[in-house]
């Protein structure tokens, strides 16, 4: 990493969330435009630009490095867990199961996935990709548990085993290991959508906070939530892969994957179970705005100790 690409990724950020705020507040964008572009992302975007990043070179490091994120993400998952009972006893129960929910779950999906493809590459967004495996096993988990009772095993394996982006990831694998050809145009086609992932994913985000009214964003319980979710979380898991000298390529997307907001599925489960939905609405939009602020600082966290220890 260096500096010029990381300026040149916040400013394509802001231009892109401001995008679609400006596109939803001029109503050329409809209040159904969150719904579609979400359905978008997650049954044809993000799939193939999630395969498009195993086209590459297979080698005996990237299966010990898929091995090493998997076990990463899975103590990550146990200590948001964990997080989410002990922090938010003080709020009410509304608030307290659509902040555990917030903790748990992130928006590393949409947005985590195109941001580390932009800093670190294919194989950046190659390892995101299966960092992001126990995280949607949880959420299917323990993260509706938070609004319902949990559900059996078997339907969260069928959750998990069928969501398009696990499928993606298979498929993706597949034919890196098995080294698999595909016809050109298939493989263009593939990547030609992969590479609309970053567009439509922030201004997803920018229709979201278009919906905010900002004099009401901020109070404690969000406040405290952000600083947990931005700050407290990826510093741990920061300090913990410096402790244990993790590679810095697997240390970054373990630390900027779990500095990510609040997902819109927050609003959207908190919507389903008649939970706070405007509570949750907030969380996404407070915590969506400060992201891009910490996830640069946390880049320059890293480019700086890279360079520091050359």
């Amino acid at each position: 990493m260096n500096l010029i690409p990381l300026l040149n990724l916040q400013g394509k950020m802001f231009l892109l969330v401001a995008a679609g705020l400006i596109l939803r507040k001029q109503g050329i964008l409809k209040e159904t435009a969150n719904s579609v572009l979400t359905n978008l992302l997650i049954y044809l975007i993000l799939p193939c630009n999630i395969i498009g990043s195993f086209f590459i070179e297979f080698n005996i490091e990237i299966l010990k490095g898929f091995g090493v994120i998997i076990i990463v993400s899975t103590l990550i998952q146990a200590t948001g867990l964990l997080f989410a009972h002990i922090f938010y006893n003080k709020e009410t129960s509304e608030e307290r199961k659509i902040l555990q929910f917030g903790t748990i779950c992130s928006n590393a999906n949409f947005m985590g996935n195109p941001i580390a493809e932009s800093v670190y590459g294919a194989a950046g967004l190659m390892y995101a990709s299966v960092f992001l495996i126990p995280m949607r096993i949880v959420m299917w988990s323990a993260g509706i548990s938070c609004f319902t009772k949990s559900q059996g095993k078997k339907e969260v394996i069928k959750k998990v085993l069928t969501h398009p982006c696990i499928f993606a990831v298979c498929v993706g694998m597949s034919r890196m290991l098995l080294k698999i050809s595909l016809p050109v145009f298939l493989e263009e086609t593939i990547l030609s959508l992969g590479n609309c992932t970053t567009a439509i994913s922030m201004v997803l985000i920018g229709t979201i906070l278009a919906g905010a009214e900002p004099r009401s964003l901020f109070n404690k319980g969000i406040l405290k939530y952000t600083f947990i979710r931005l700050i407290l979380f990826p510093f741990l898991v920061f300090a913990g892969c410096r402790l244990f000298h993790i590679a810095p390529l697997i240390s970054g997307i373990c630390v900027l994957l779990t500095g990510m907001p609040a997902g819109s599925t927050t609003a959207i489960m908190a919507a389903k179970y008649d939970g706070n939905y405007v509570f949750a609405t907030k969380c996404v939009v407070v915590s969506t705005l400060l992201s891009l602020v910490t996830i640069p600082l946390w880049c320059l966290a890293f480019i700086y100790l890279n360079t520091s220890t050359m």
